[in-house]
């Protein structure tokens, strides 16, 4: 069809824009620039105010869209709000709706069940309450048009392009000294494919990485920078110390105390308290999340799967931990050959 464009975000060529006259959907057929590239063209098509980004392996909770857009009907300042990601490997799939959430059936799959679930609902959740937020989910966001537009829209050369974009939000916001807010919603849920073997994992991960560190850097001058108020002060540095060089202080925390004890510099009691808190505290705060999302959202309904991710929640403080700090300690070491690698993905056909 011949569809009228007003491409404000440059884009790869738009070769021709397909329609439905029974569904209000638009298809655009473009030259290949990347998913960043494809979102910008989303967005120069789109005819409203706020748009929503959904990955291809994605579903959603059929209230998700509405539960997401009462952020910006609640607080007229809102330019970009996330919604939680669960893993939907395992769970039961018909028309493209989740009829029966489960948990999967492979342990590399349970693992990160159990690591999405910290993740969402303790940690963005937090930061996201003092509009501290550096990541929108790229899985599942929704954002006020105009403002991604002043900023940009999506950067083409990173392989972090969801963090990135948030990041310019901030700054973008910040400098003009405008009012803003950059929000989290924990009841909407996206239920996404988590990857099923250990190469897709280390690539996935590996990835997130590489985006996180190219996404800090990018914008480094935010950092330890009072003119950008607690997101430099507090945010940001938190990013770069614990997220972006965390697997370094993991790494050297698993040598040196050891060595430590060793040497004589370490008594055993104390060693063995130090592991002791360590390991409590990540099933504290893994176990933690397990019953908020219970109590809260109810999406694993059988008694059988809380048992099973209790069980994993342990048990990944020694397995899954120290291999995903190992991968992601890879690509700090071959950032600059991972920085504009977006690897592939295997996917499986929702049924």
């Amino acid at each position: 069809m011949n569809y009228p464009l007003r491409p404000k975000l440059s884009t790869e060529e738009v070769l021709e824009v397909y329609s439905n006259p029974d569904f209000p959907l638009l298809l655009v057929d473009k030259k290949n620039g990347g998913k960043a590239d494809a979102l910008n063209a989303g967005i120069n098509i789109s005819q409203y105010p706020y748009f929503v980004s959904i990955d291809a392996d994605s579903l959603l909770d059929p209230d998700a869209l509405t539960r997401l857009a009462l952020a910006f009907l609640e607080y007229k300042y809102t330019i970009a709000v996330g919604g939680v990601v669960r893993v939907v490997n395992g769970s039961i799939v018909k028309d493209g709706k989740i009829v029966e959430p489960s948990v999967p059936a492979k342990s590399i799959e349970r693992f990160q069940a159990v690591e999405y679930l910290r993740a969402f609902l303790i940690g963005r959740t937090g930061w996201g309450y003092f509009n501290l937020l550096l990541i929108v989910s790229g899985a599942f966001g929704a954002f006020q048009k105009g403002t991604v537009i002043e900023v940009g829209g999506y950067t083409t050369d990173t392989v972090g392009e969801d963090m990135e974009l948030v990041l310019k939000l901030h700054k973008h916001m910040r400098e003009k000294k405008y009012e803003y807010k950059i929000s989290f919603l924990p009841d909407p849920v996206c239920w996404t494919q988590a990857p099923t073997t250990v190469r897709e994992l280390v690539n996935q991960r590996s990835r997130w990485q590489v985006g996180l560190i190219d996404s800090l850097n990018r914008n480094r001058e935010m950092a330890f920078n009072r003119k950008y108020g607690y997101l430099g002060m507090v945010s940001m540095p938190y990013y770069i110390l614990c997220e972006m060089m965390g697997p370094i202080v993991e790494i050297v925390g698993i040598i040196s105390i050891p060595l430590a004890y060793y040497f004589g510099i370490l008594s055993f009691e104390f060693l063995m308290v130090y592991i002791l808190l360590s390991v409590v505290f990540g099933v504290i705060i893994s176990m933690g999340s397990l019953m908020l999302e219970e109590y809260t959202l109810n999406k694993y309904p059988k008694l059988s799967d809380i048992i099973v991710l209790g069980i994993y929640s342990v048990l990944e403080n020694f397995s899954y931990r120290p291999f995903t700090m190992l991968i992601r300690l890879n690509a700090i070491l071959f950032y600059r050959k991972y920085k504009h690698s977006w690897g592939k993905a295997k996917r499986k056909r929702f049924m």
